[in-house]
């Protein structure tokens, strides 16, 4: 993976700390994943070690929880 991952279902707690990772990192470094609305990358998440969202995934397989706005048991709901 060449690119951070950040997940994210949507909600104004991630909206806004999607606002700020694209400001850190760029978007070039970052690719954006909201799965409230692509739930078929739920796995993909999960696999990655994703609990909750908004969640980033480094380049080295990190999966770095900020803040907290939804698990991904209620994304899947």
């Amino acid at each position: 993976m060449n690119k951070s991952i950040f997940y994210h279902a949507g909600c104004p707690v991630c909206i806004s700390a999607e606002q700020d990772i694209v400001n850190l990192i760029g978007t070039e470094n970052v690719e954006i994943v909201n799965i409230g609305e692509i739930k078929s990358r739920i796995p993909e998440a999960e696999n990655a070690g994703v609990k909750s969202v908004p969640a980033l995934v480094t380049p080295n397989g990190n999966a770095l929880h900020i803040n907290f706005g939804a698990s991904i048991d209620d994304v899947k709901a």
